[in-house]
């Protein structure tokens, strides 16, 4: 009896499809194994008998279980001289949710291998299905479908057709290889025949990689006119794939190519496209982009990011990531708790207008190594850095080509005390060296070798509040004395052009972005923090804060805030209700109470809404090549007007110009086994090389095969 249970239950293994299996392992599938039949088995029924001629026979709601299988039916009759099965239905077999196969009745043979069933159906992850007149199954591996509707759509019982399904004479399905391959297919969309497929073949929706075409695009443009993307994937391997991407209009032909591998220690990513086409005719066009990261042996990591195209306004034309710059960089590093190294090569290529390759720092060397110590004798913290720099230019003319190397040499300490009263003190003390060499530069010397000792001395007294309804205030004044001392001055300043005054610098005692620039002189800054944290989620956080000065330091541009004496008052805060609301804000004002730098961010999300954008307006500075006021608007949003449909749409404003920049919006119609994207972008800047441009999109995915949807969420209903 307990070898014929087993046998029972083997048949609902060796029926359903081994997804589950194969999706775990990332490898083949393979057909049940012996481990697998020797799993406890479980036969549940009204009644279970013998009878005369020695047939096994349950009755009543059976139902045998066996690891993640499950088997329903009206009854089993189990012949043990003949060793066929009969089972009547209905009969349902599931496999662990991957799969389930449904059946009006069933008959195998004694090695479960083959056999026939009626009426039946296949169900794939609870949403794509397969109905047939009857199966065959051969070989124990082969499940053959005669006349056969295959859909992902919701299917009414009242007869309406599904919103689209393949219709065939007969559909094969490889349990092996998880593959569906159709024979006289025609593809329906509300029962109207559309396309004709005398063969077709499509991998089973538990394979999560297979061979094939991707969801095609439409794109029309202004500029390249009506064209259509075909994606084609190539599977190499469980680590490896390949997508060839043609994109074929009238005005170009253009090829597009991605690769990617994932290692044991890593993964790399290329991607690219060759094209010719109207707009440069004559003209080899394309982009190349490549990224990756290694882990290596004592906790090194390898990273790098390569971007290079053939012209300034190739990625705009083709719709790719719209940079100004392209930077590429290869760096390899190690962090740990008490030492971080780091060293990278950068080469940026612009596609600004206002800039010339050659004069530009296009090659950059970096190192940088840090080290912290805790001395016991002095207390505290002692940190120890080497920065090595060094950038070039491809022209070699005086000034224009000027080439600088540096190398830095820091050390400080740092150590707090917390009194009793709650006042907190903070003192550093340390020294930099910093060597330049110079080349191509006549109006500077090739060598400068300087110093810079600094101390400082900070005061903070955090203040706390609770609130009766359970709310918290912090309140922290915050005070600091600093020093600085600059041997020599007289270097090239090529990385601090552009200065920020925040509150991440606030107590900095240089706020320049790199070592060729260092502040110089006494300084003292005040500020203040607050912050509220309610129970109910809303919180809020503030900062003011100003530096003043012995003596103004004139490599500090205009709208950075800090030239003169006393610098801009910093104004920052951040709010979160809690609901879904979020802002944060910066601004510089000075002394005239008028702002000269200020920037807002907004979001909030709701249900089926969401909003978000952006507001940065900053007056108008020669020194850093901006001779007009910015003022420009960022705004991007969606919005559900049900569970099918999504609106989305962005938009960019410069009120300085007033004018438009960008304008987007999109629309998405999604059910269980369809979605359709329709896009309209707007680019309304122009330059030398790009003008502006229309841009058009269209696809529409058939959910449930190779494209994942969002199951029943979306489904449509049948009255």
């Amino acid at each position: 009896m307990r070898s014929v249970l087993s046998l029972v239950l083997s048949t609902a293994l060796i029926l359903t499809l081994p997804a589950a299996t194969a999706a775990q392992t990332g490898g083949e599938a393979t057909a049940p194994d012996a481990a697998e039949q020797a799993q406890p088995a479980l036969l549940v029924a009204d009644k279970i008998f013998i009878t005369p001629d020695r047939k096994l026979v349950a009755e009543g709601n059976v139902e045998a279980y066996q690891g993640d299988a499950k088997l329903t039916a009206q009854s089993v009759t189990y012949d043990r001289e003949t060793g066929e099965l009969n089972l009547t239905g209905p009969i349902r077999i599931d496999q662990g949710g991957q799969s389930t196969l449904l059946a009006d009745s069933a008959q195998l043979d004694s090695g479960i291998q083959n056999g026939l069933l009626m009426g039946a159906r296949m169900v794939f992850d609870q949403q794509v299905q397969i109905a047939s007149v009857q199966a065959t199954r051969a070989a124990g591996r082969y499940t053959q479908f005669s006349k056969v509707a295959a859909t992902s759509c919701h299917v009414c019982a009242n007869g309406r057709p599904p919103l689209w399904q393949i219709r065939a004479r007969k559909v094969t399905h490889d349990q092996l290889e998880r593959q569906l391959y159709f024979e006289g297919a025609q593809f329906r969309i509300l029962d109207v025949p559309v396309f004709y497929f005398p063969t077709l073949r499509l991998p089973d929706p538990t394979l999560d990689r297979a061979t094939g075409f991707l969801v095609p695009s439409i794109r029309t443009t202004s500029q390249l006119g009506t064209g259509l993307l075909v994606p084609y994937f190539f599977k190499l391997g469980d680590h490896k794939d390949l997508t060839v991407t043609p994109y074929f209009s009238s005005r170009t032909r253009t090829l597009g190519l991605r690769y990617r591998q994932a290692f044991k220690n890593g993964r790399i990513r290329l991607q690219g496209a060759y094209t010719r086409d109207d707009i440069q005719p004559g003209e080899d066009r394309g982009y190349f982009f490549a990224d990756g990261q290694f882990s290596l042996r004592n906790s090194y990591r390898l990273t790098f990011d390569i971007k290079t195209t053939s012209d300034d306004a190739y990625l705009a034309d083709y719709g790719l990531p719209d940079f100004d710059r392209l930077r590429s960089e290869i760096a390899l590093e190690r962090i740990k708790r008490d030492t971080a190294f780091r060293t990278s090569f950068i080469h940026y290529k612009t596609l600004r207008d206002s800039e010339e390759q050659d004069e530009i720092p296009s090659r950059i060397f970096d190192v940088n190594y840090r080290k912290r110590l805790f001395p016991k004798a002095l207390g505290g913290e002692v940190e120890l850095a080497f920065i090595g720099h060094t950038h070039t230019r491809t022209s070699d003319q005086d000034v224009v080509g000027r080439d600088v190397a540096r190398a830095t040499f820091d050390a400080v300490w740092l150590r707090n005390w917390t009194f009793a009263t709650g006042l907190r003190a903070e003192a550093q003390l340390g020294a930099a060296v910093d060597t330049f060499n110079i080349r191509n530069d006549s109006t500077f010397p090739n060598d400068v070798t300087r110093t810079t000792p600094r101390a400082a001395f900070t005061l903070r007294y955090p203040l706390l509040r609770r609130e009766q309804n359970g709310a918290t205030q912090f309140l922290e004044p915050i005070a600091q004395i600093g020093w600085t001392h600059v041997s020599d001055t007289d270097v090239p300043n090529d990385e601090s052009t552009f200065q920020e005054f925040d509150q991440g610098n606030l107590l900095a005692l240089s706020r320049f972005p790199a070592e060729d620039r260092r502040e110089d002189g006494l300084a003292t800054v005040v500020g203040l923090n607050w912050a509220r944290y309610n129970s109910d989620g809303w919180k809020a956080q503030a900062t003011v804060g100003q530096v003043f000065r012995a003596d103004a330091d004139p490599d500090f541009t205009l709208t950075s805030g800090l030239q003169g004496t006393k610098s801009d008052i910093l104004l920052a805060g951040q709010l979160n209700n809690g609901k879904g609301l979020t802002l944060a804000a910066r601004g510089l004002l000075n002394s005239d109470f008028s702002f000269t730098k200020a920037e807002l961010r907004a979001a909030w999300s709701k249900g089926d809404t969401a909003l978000s954008g952006g507001y940065v307006w900053l007056e108008p500075d020669p020194v850093e090549l901006n001779s007009d006021e910015i003022s420009e608007l960022r705004v991007a949003g969606r919005y559900r007007i049900d569970q099918n449909w999504l609106t989305r749409a962005n938009a960019r404003y410069d009120f300085s110009e007033s004018e438009p920049l960008r304008l987007g919006f999109g629309l998405t119609y999604e059910n269980e086994c369809v979605q359709v994207n329709m896009t309209v972008n707007r680019r309304f800047t122009s330059t030398s090389s790009i003008e502006p441009s229309t841009e058009f999109g269209f696809t529409v995915a058939l959910t449930g095969y190779s494209v994942a949807g969002e199951g029943q969420k979306f489904n449509r209903k049948c009255s």
